[in-house]
């Protein structure tokens, strides 16, 4: 046997000879040699986890800090750090990205603390407050990923706490040799979830025809059947859908709601989605460099990824540079720095993440547009046109139904319309530490960020926006924070008592520069600088500052590290309330028993570890939508020629500050079977109190906007956590490991501003007692089996009426008539339980992990869904639902029938369109292999691995094209579907 130990701190060695090799306790490490191996594992006997301003032992740590090592996410092909949250571990809700290359996710901790303004949790980055974009960040560079969601835990953040605050620790240099580390990975992108089923072209004419028959009999009550049928053959393609595929006269195409069997295609290419939707790559490069020489580490990072989208014209690339030093200068003094560069190109699909209602948002388009229309142009025969260079000329959108985006063509203006994104980062941070005694330890850390954004977009002259002229806009801002606190840290013990306190004062201050241009009338092609358009549209420029003063402190204490206790304050002054209501004080108090710690159980061979904690404490929420929160506003530029106007923007509540934030928590963390097993169970109760607030107002009132932002109302959260980790085999050979976690969380409004019982918004309603995310909508009935009509409940306000609208069935007073409608409440957007599990197996020198995410319960509202069965269709595509109609008096079906005349009730917003939300996604997978040490020691190299890795591989929904984690609120839109990445790659160390 072969030992080799190095940095040796303390020679008072105790030895105990094992089976299996030696344990060895050498200055307060564990150091472990096996036979037949020519190295020794080391282990940390204190485990220490990150926490606010600082480090800390796990086992005197008593509030809820979820820790993500770098082992949990390396290899994964994820371009935005946020992904790793997904399904990381309980109470942490994620609504997915959208498919637009280095997009990342939208988080929530422990539900929703704020209705009107943000819920977004804190970032903080080598530890200071991080505002840039998450996307800036390289997920290779990271260290580990620390999740607070208590208030023992966030308190020191204070008022920007209230949602959670996510840690983000980069890499620093180990002691040990210099390493030179590569890593590369190439693969595709591809749709993760399928488009919804639709009719093709042969259906498409039939369905709508009849729904053109029986309108006809609707409004003429009077007609026969055979003058209906008459009157949809004579008017589908003319009076409708202006154009027919087949090469049979507009006339003849459906006849008594039949195709003519003699009917054939003049052409067939009728598909949007290949020419604008393909197979993307992806390509990731790092090179690092790190070491120590005894009193300085140093970690350094070369960094390239090339995203392209499986969108036409979506692609994201990112240069990251990263160097990190730090030095003990002295005995009693320690510094170092941190700098990163970035430098990222985003090209964007156009209007394809958020602009739902654009005609040019890919998914929008290729979903929705009938079957019966190319995007290519042809003549009379059916025969493709083309242009001077053999290129298909592409269709302009005249002879097409109003439903189906009359003069636009998607692919032909994304080829020709351009919308680039520029970001350049600073990203730095630097620290002194000086010990003045064995106890006493201060420091100072200062971070300075800047980033600076450029948006440069141009619509085309030939078809669109700017038919005819042509326009270019520029948006140019530029952020930057400097963050500077100072620290003082004393720690100390006295026999089995530790005691630590931490103080320290904190400035922070934001700057926001912000420039806009629009200029229309573009005089030569292909050029897109301002200079090349005539008339200025619009030029707008703002600047913004915001700061911070705080002051705080966490005092720590535990015996023997079994009874812990815990208590903090800060006191927060921000410039967006006014002085008199500037300040607010946020703390917390905790405490923990570590029961594995007591006599009786410190020989137990079941319990390895055993721990409950609890904390109350109070944090604040400031993220309003203003910088100047108590201060009413005038917007200028509304000028009429020569003469200035000015006007009223907004009307501010003077008394406005923090929305606060009451947190409870208890958990109890164990571990059995020597760790074997380990696991935590929590609860935990969040109050908001003087939520924020955009209260609404009269518009009789004349207050812009109609609404005024205020402290008023309350709402809680509460919820349940729970997480296991089990090592069901662990030998030389073998070792797998299986986890799971699951979250609950309620929430409900527990006062609203005085003198309104209710506030209606889109699908919901907020009421005391009822959740924000719970659905107000009418209740669906269902399909008269009769005559096909929709029905609804009939709202209170008719009952005992009669109309020809309304109707008895079953017993049951129902309507088909929309407007005469009951709304009541139809369930929740918020799920039963969130979670994930995997699973790690290691089998010699193969590697696989694998990560599901599910949701179970909750509802979602299936717009995107609801635009697809429309029961009178005019160039709109139509979901192969629709195939299920009524049509015969008799027929139980839940699809009223197709008519021209009733459509509007059919489509209404209803309960009709709630759907589950369940689903079960495998998240991530990746497959390794790891190289003998022996075999590569001749190459020069300590470390080779391959592997193969994928994101968003499967998933499983109630619906085949439903997202039901596309937002919180669960409704849908059509955007750019989220990405599925599968990459090949390697990486080696030297």
């Amino acid at each position: 046997m072969s030992i080799k130990i190095l940095n040796i701190v303390n020679m008072n060695v105790k030895l105990k000879v094992l089976t299996a090799g030696a344990l060895f306790f050498i200055g307060g490490q564990v150091v472990m040699a096996q036979k037949k191996k020519d190295s020794v594992e080391t282990r940390n006997i204190e485990e220490v986890v990150v926490v606010a301003y600082g480090k800390q032992k796990k086992e005197t740590v008593v509030g809820s800090n979820l820790q993500i090592t770098s082992k949990a996410f390396e290899n994964r092909p994820i371009t935005n750090i946020s992904q790793v949250l997904a399904g990381a571990g309980p109470g942490i809700q994620i609504s997915t990205s959208t498919g637009q290359p280095g997009s990342g996710l939208s988080v929530r901790i422990r539900g929703i603390s704020s209705y009107s303004f943000s819920n977004e949790p804190l970032y903080v980055v080598d530890g200071t407050p991080y505002t840039g974009g998450i996307s800036a960040l390289n997920p290779n560079d990271i260290e580990s990923i620390n999740v607070l969601k208590d208030a023992a835990s966030t308190s020191l953040y204070g008022s920007s706490a209230a949602n959670g605050v996510i840690l983000i620790t980069t890499k620093r240099g180990k002691s040990g040799k210099d390493s030179f580390g590569f890593t590369a990975s190439t693969g595709f992108i591809n749709r993760s979830i399928a488009e919804y089923d639709r009719v093709n072209a042969a259906q498409y004419y039939p369905l709508v025809w009849e729904s053109m028959r029986n309108g006809y009999l609707t409004t003429n009550p009077t007609a026969t059947l055979a003058q209906a049928n008459t009157y949809a053959t004579n008017n589908l393609i003319s009076g409708n859908l202006k154009n027919n595929v087949y090469n049979v006269a507009n006339n003849l195409l459906v006849v008594d709601g039949v195709l003519n069997p003699s009917a054939t295609l003049k052409y067939k290419d009728l598909d949007w989605q290949s020419p604008i939707i393909e197979t993307g790559v992806r390509q990731n490069y790092d090179l690092t460099y790190s070491g120590s020489n005894g009193k300085s580490n140093y970690f350094s990072s070369l960094s390239y990824i090339n995203e392209k989208g499986y969108i036409i014209n979506s692609d994201f690339q990112r240069f990251n540079l990263s160097i990190n030093a730090d030095s003990q200068v002295k005995s009693w003094l320690k510094v170092g720095t941190s700098l990163k560069g970035v430098s990222s190109t985003s090209n964007n699909a156009v209007d394809g993440a958020n602009n739902n209602s654009s005609y040019i948002n890919p998914y929008a388009w290729t979903r929705n547009i009938g079957p019966i229309y190319s995007p290519y142009a042809h003549d009379s025969d059916g025969n493709t046109l083309y242009d001077l260079n053999g290129k298909p000329i592409f269709d302009n959108g005249v002879n097409r139904g109003s439903d189906a985006a009359v003069g636009r063509n998607v692919i032909w203006e994304n080829s020709l319309n351009k919308d680039l994104s520029k970001n350049y980062y600073v990203i730095s941070r630097a620290f002194a530490e000086i010990k003045l005694d064995p106890f006493l330890t201060v420091s100072t850390n200062v971070g300075y960020d800047i980033r600076n954004y450029r948006n440069h977009t141009y619509t085309n002259k030939v078809i669109g926006d700017a038919l005819g002229s042509g326009s270019a806009a520029r948006t140019i801002y530029t952020y930057q924070t400097l963050t500077f606190n100072q620290l003082i840290n004393y720690k100390r013990s006295f026999n089995s008592h530790n005691f630590e306190l931490l103080g320290g004062h904190e400035s922070y201050k934001y700057y926001y520069d912000y420039l806009y241009g629009y200029k229309r009338n573009q005089i030569v092609d292909d050029n897109y600088e301002f200079s090349n358009f005539v008339t200025l549209s619009s030029l707008d420029s703002q600047k913004d500052t915001h700061s911070k003063e705080s002051w705080f402190a966490r005092f720590n204490y535990d015996y023997k590290l079994k009874y812990i206790l815990s208590a903090s304050i800060r006191r927060d002054g921000s410039s967006r309330f006014a002085p008199d209501v500037r300040w607010g004080n946020f703390w917390s108090l905790s405490a923990g028993w570590r029961i594995k710690g007591e006599n009786f159980l410190k020989n137990n061979d079941l319990i390895s570890e055993l721990k409950i904690r609890s904390s109350y404490g109070e944090v604040g929420n400031d993220g309003l939508d203003t910088y100047y929160a108590y201060k009413s506003l005038f917007a200028l530029g509304y000028n009429n020629a020569s003469e200035a106007g000015i006007l009223y923007s907004s009307i501010a509540d003077p008394r406005i500050t923090w929305e606060s934030n009451n947190q409870m928590d208890a958990a109890i963390e164990f571990g059995l079977f020597k760790n074997r097993i380990t696991g935590t169970a929590e609860w935990y109760k969040r109050k908001t109190e003087g939520m924020l607030f955009s209260v609404p107002t009269p518009v009789s009132a004349g207050i812009p906007g109609s609404s005024i932002r205020q402290n008023v109302g309350d709402m809680e959260n509460n919820g349940l956590e729970f997480a296991i980790n089990a090592i069901v085999i662990d030998n030389e050979n073998l070792k797998w490991s299986i986890n799971a976690n699951a979250s609950t969380f309620k929430n409900k409004v527990t006062r609203l501003p005085d003198g309104q019982n209710e506030i209606i918004n889109g699908t919901k309603k907020l009421m005391v007692g009822t959740s924000i995310y719970d659905y107000w909508l009418r209740q669906w009935y269902g399909v008269d089996s009769t005559d096909g009509s929709p029905l609804f409940l009939l709202a209170d306000t008719y009952a005992g009426t009669s109309a020809a609208d309304i109707r008895t069935v079953n017993g049951v007073a129902v309507t088909t008539n929309y407007n005469k409608a009951k709304y009541d409440y139809s369930g929740t957007a918020i799920p039963d339980f969130t979670g994930s599990f995997g699973t790690s197996l290691k089998y010699k020198n193969i590697e696989f992990n694998a990560q599901f995410n599910y949701q179970l319960g909750g509802k979602t509202y299936d717009s995107v869904y609801a635009g697809l069965m429309n029961a009178y269709t005019q160039g709109a595509a139509l979901s192969t639902d629709i195939l299920n109609r009524w049509t015969t008096p008799g027929q139980v079906t839940d699809v009223p029938a197709l008519n021209s005349s009733t459509y509007v009730s059919s489509g209404a917003a209803s309960s009709r369109w709630l759907v589950s939300s369940d689903y079960i996604q495998l998240r991530t997978a990746t497959l390794s292999y790891i190289f003998n040490p022996e075999y590569i020691k001749a190459l020069g190299l300590s470390n080779l691995k391959f592997f193969i890795s994928g994101e968003n591989l499967w998933s499983k929904t109630a619906r085949k094209g439903l997202e039901p984690v596309q937002s919180f609120n669960g409704t849908t839109t059509n955007r750019y579907t989220p990405s599925r990445a599968i990459t090949f790659g390697m990486n080696f160390n030297f």
